[in-house]
């Protein structure tokens, strides 16, 4: 019975065909989440297993699946699951493939339903460029790389390079419209784009100064109606206009943009209306501008535009509305947060780093840079006003002095005091200048100084040098740093001719402020009159540097290259100056004796000639001029300067003497007899006219010689009496008094000549004409060269005339003080230093 089994019991060889493991069914993997898990991690990305046949590497294992290897299943009455290896043989097929399975995995293939086993994905086919879609967009890109380049030009400051690009990106464009219209897209034309090229060519032809092409393509723009918001270039079309003060049509088109703009915008019609204003001032329709600018202070004020109201309430003369307008104007708010939150707190160290590093950031100087500008404006405005809203200017400034206390620019007060002393110095009343300055005298420190300072100054023109002293040390003591207030003390200290102590003044000031110009040049000309050529020199060479085209410090750098025996460098240093100032008569002059100095007589005459041309009064020039003419035998042409000369100085003899003698050389003996029967006239004592007039008379045949041998002979007895006592007074008189006379004499000499005039290019010059009464000075022996055409020394009047000439002269036009710190001043002007500028001082930083 053991080995008898119920038919029940037997193995059904079909049972279990339609079981299958859930786990195969991809239907349902969406909602796995241990698969999807899998998918997620590394787990879901490992190489998939293969299955394998027995009688490989690993014969006798069971048959697996990409989800590891199992069992066969069996079914619920034991039998074997279908598909599965029994005793090595293979099950014979069915008509009906089980669920999950396939005929491939009997041929080694791998389950996988994912599709993780066909490798990577074939690359991408490259897109061709001939099609018409790539064509318009690679001109797209070229179009928007050219408008970029173009706008990086321009903030380079490379104009035209920024024009031809946007040129080359019209140019684009337009083949870009046609490559769509070509292709049939005309319909997908890129407005933004074609507006972005327009308006750059528009902005560079402005930039440029072409203003017609600019007009032209802004309308192009603004007549196109698919450009929305396009209106508001009419703005840029009112700027064009208004640089070609073209004013009506500029209006227009500003009112024209206001219209296009919603009220929405209020910022940018506030700037329209600002411009509106600008152009009625322009215009002189001051009622309209004040119109706009009363809008605008109304709805959102400004600090320009209040300003702007100020000018034009003076403009018509209405006192009351410039006190309103001023009283707007300091309180509109600035939007800058106080300056305490710059003061760093001692315990905090994280925020005095984080303060450190903003107290000088680009947000805390656009808050200075507005500051400072509105300071200005109400500074402007208050000098403007004073005079014209009170009785007096005096009472003006005082009430905007109260105005200003009581509003957020308290500090602008003590400035406006200031103000006031200097409007008092240009009304010529020093001594209310000097009242209100004294009146900071017990402020706080920084006002003291500018008031001491310029108070220094003042008593310095005055030349009461002990006052001046005074107050410069007064300034210095408030603040140490004032680097105007060493300069008026290196002042003070150089004038009593102590040069190595204001050396030291003026060092000091520079190490304060090392861009200093009126310290530096005081400092060139200290070690000038010290005899240190060389640091001089090193001075002015870095004041150039500074001042590139100031005048006064190429004339020292050329003097002290002439004093230095330079004079090829000299004249190269008055060369470029004369470029600054082309018609200065010193300068000219100075290059003509420079030239004459290295024999270059051709290059002298020019210079010369120019140098009459601008200034025919300049007796030295006319005194070359003529010396030239009588040198090169062109007697005729020499007449006209010395009757110039004669002009100048009529009791001069010496110039009419010289008139007769070109008529007298030139062969024209009857104007030469006229002309000494004139002198004659005049000078009856004249020795040398008297020799000529015999000579001519008894030359001519003429009967008056008799006449004027008789009185040549008187004049001489005249002569040899005066001599004789003049001679005797002198044997008479003590030694010891001669002696005293003399030094008595040499003393005044030295006190109207300069101490040291070698030191001067100017006073040079007019000591030479001025102190040469003895025949010894450079000019007396350059013109006894120069004359040597004159008659012979048996000719009495040519024999002494180089003397003559060399020792009247006087420089009628020497007035010092004239023109101070230029090179065309007067030449015993040359060595006054260069005195602080008042208004320089007023306002400090």
């Amino acid at each position: 019975m053991e080995h008898v089994h119920l038919a029940a019991e037997e193995d059904d060889l079909y049972s279990g065909y339609n079981d299958y493991n859930p786990t195969f069914d991809s239907e349902e993997l969406d909602n796995d989440a241990g698969f999807q898990q899998a998918v997620r991690t590394s787990h879901g990305r490992r190489p998939p297993m293969t299955a394998k046949f027995p009688g490989t590497a690993i014969g006798g294992r069971a048959l697996g699946t990409s989800f590891g290897s199992r069992m066969p299943m069996a079914s619920s009455m034991g039998r074997p699951m279908t598909g599965a290896v029994q005793d090595g043989a293979a099950r014979p097929m069915t008509a009906v493939r089980a669920a999950g399975y396939s005929s491939a995995m009997t041929r080694g293939s791998t389950f996988d339903p994912l599709g993780q086993s066909k490798g990577p994905a074939p690359p991408l086919e490259g897109k061709s460029e001939d099609t018409p879609d790539e064509k318009v967009k690679i001109l797209e890109k070229k179009v928007n790389d050219l408008i970029e380049e173009s706008c990086l030009a321009h903030g380079h400051g490379d104009l035209q390079l920024s024009l031809d690009r946007a040129k080359e990106a019209g140019r684009k464009e337009r083949a870009l419209v046609r490559q769509r219209e070509q292709s049939g897209n005309a319909d997908h034309i890129n407005l933004d784009l074609t507006y972005s090229v327009l308006f750059n060519l528009a902005t560079q032809y402005a930039n440029n100064d072409m203003y017609a092409e600019a007009l032209n393509t802004y309308q192009v723009i603004v007549k196109n109606k698919m450009f929305s918001n396009a209106g508001r270039l009419k703005v840029n079309m009112a700027n064009i206009h208004f640089k070609q003060k073209n004013y009506p049509k500029a209006i227009k088109l500003y009112r024209m943009a206001l219209d296009q703009i919603s009220n929405s915008h209020k910022e940018m019609r506030i700037k329209i209306m600002q411009n509106i204003g600008v152009v009625f001032i322009r215009m002189g329709q001051y009622s309209d501008a004040i119109t706009s600018f009363e809008h605008i202070m109304s709805e959102c004020p400004n600090i320009k535009t209040g300003f702007n109201l100020i000018l034009c309430y003076y403009a018509i003369g209405d006192r009351e509305r410039m006190k309103k307008a001023f009283q707007k104007l300091i309180c509109v708010p600035l939007g800058i947060d106080e300056e305490d939150k710059y003061i760093p707190p001692n315990d905090d160290t994280h925020a005095n780093l984080v303060i450190e590093a903003i107290k000088n950031d680009k947000l805390h100087q656009m808050e200075r840079e507005r500051k400072a500008l509105a300071e200005k404006f109400i500074m402007t405005s208050a000098k403007l006003i004073a005079p014209a809203i009170e009785a007096t200017f005096a009472a003006g400034f005082d009430w905007c002095v109260d105005m200003v206390k009581s509003s957020q620019y308290v500090e602008l007060a003590n400035d406006l005091e200031i103000n006031k002393a200097i409007t008092y110095l240009r009304q010529r009343d020093f001594n209310q200048a000097v009242e209100t300055l004294k009146t900071f005298e017990k402020k706080d420190s920084r006002v003291k100084s500018a008031a001491a300072t310029n108070l220094s100054f003042l008593y310095f023109l005055e030349k009461d040098y002990d006052q001046a002293d005074r107050y410069a040390d007064l300034a210095m003591t408030a603040d140490r740093y004032n680097p105007a207030a060493l300069i008026n003390k290196g002042n003070t200290v150089f004038v009593k001719k102590d040069y190595e102590k204001a050396a030291e003044f003026y060092k000091e000031a520079l190490r304060n402020d090392s861009s200093c110009t009126e310290a530096l040049y005081n400092l060139g000309l200290t070690y000038k009159r010290l005899g240190r050529l060389e640091e001089s020199l090193d001075c002015f060479l870095k004041l150039h540097a500074i001042l590139r085209n100031s005048s006064q410090v190429m004339w020292q750098l050329a003097n002290l290259f002439e004093m230095l025996e330079d004079p090829h460098q000299a004249i190269e240093w008055l060369m470029q100056l004369i470029t600054v100032t082309p018609t200065d008569p010193q300068v000219l002059a100075k290059l003509g004796e420079l030239y004459d100095s290295e024999g270059d007589k051709s290059q002298a005459f020019q210079y010369y000639q120019e140098s009459f041309r601008y200034f025919p009064s300049n007796i030295d020039v006319i005194e070359w001029l003529g010396a030239y003419y009588i040198d090169t035998q062109f007697c005729e042409k020499a007449i006209q300067y010395f009757e110039r000369a004669t002009l100048i100085q009529p009791t001069q003899v010496k110039w009419q003497l010289m008139v007769a003698s070109c008529y007298r050389r030139s062969g024209n003996y009857q104007k030469a007899l006229e002309t000494y029967k004139d002198i004659h006239r005049k000078f009856p004592e004249n020795v040398e006219c008297l020799r000529f007039l015999v000579r001519l008379c008894t030359d001519m045949g003429m009967k008056e010689v008799q006449d004027y041998a008789t009185k040549l002979k008187k004049v001489e007895k005249m002569k040899e009496i005066r001599e004789q006592r003049v001679k005797s007074a002198r044997e008479g008189s003590a030694r010891g008094t001669r002696r005293e006379g003399s030094a008595s004499s040499e003393v005044d000499i030295k006190a109207v000549s300069h101490p040291e005039p070698k030191h001067s290019p100017l006073l040079a010059q007019g000591r030479d004409s001025g102190h040469s009464s003895h025949g010894t000075s450079a000019k007396g022996e350059r013109l006894s060269a120069k004359m040597r055409a004159l008659p012979g020394s048996n000719e009495p009047y040519e024999a002494s005339s180089q003397r003559d000439i060399d020792a009247s002269y006087v420089d009628p036009l020497g007035a010092p003080m004239e023109r101070p710190k230029t090179a065309a001043k007067k030449r015993n002007e040359e060595d006054e230093f260069a005195d602080e500028e008042l208004g320089d001082d007023l306002l400090p930083e």
